[in-house]
């Protein structure tokens, strides 16, 4: 099986920032596409930013020039550097992730936990 493991979450001021971690580890055999989705109370979950294997980078309007998204694949942790956080930046944060797994040997996606984002004065 495959677990995403997230971290970094927390309670920052407007205008600070926050790094958010998922580590994927189990029977991996390789790692596409790797991004971040959020889900804010009410609204619909929005996809936030993506990363290929090649390295192609995309971020949602909302979050560009502010947000960096980036992988360590010696690790299978893909990153997501928040600086400028802005109070409409808070809600529940996701990673996904295209696995290539070993037992039996298929590409899936799998989500993160989820962690809390609060941007708040």
């Amino acid at each position: 099986q495959v677990q995403l493991v997230e971290s970094g979450g927390g309670l920052v001021q407007p205008g600070g920032s926050l790094r958010l971690s998922c580590a994927a580890s189990g029977s991996i055999f390789g790692i596409d596409a790797m991004a971040w989705h959020r889900q804010a109370p009410g609204k619909q979950r929005e996809l936030v930013a993506t990363i290929t294997s090649g390295g192609r980078i995309n971020y949602a309007d909302s979050v560009k020039g502010r947000f960096t998204i980036s992988r360590d694949n010696a690790k299978n942790t893909v990153y997501l550097q928040m600086n400028s956080l802005k109070p409409e930046d808070t809600a529940v944060y996701y990673c996904n992730v295209e696995v290539l797994t070993g037992w039996p040997r298929a590409w899936n996606f799998y989500w993160g936990q989820g962690t809390q984002v609060t941007v708040s004065s």
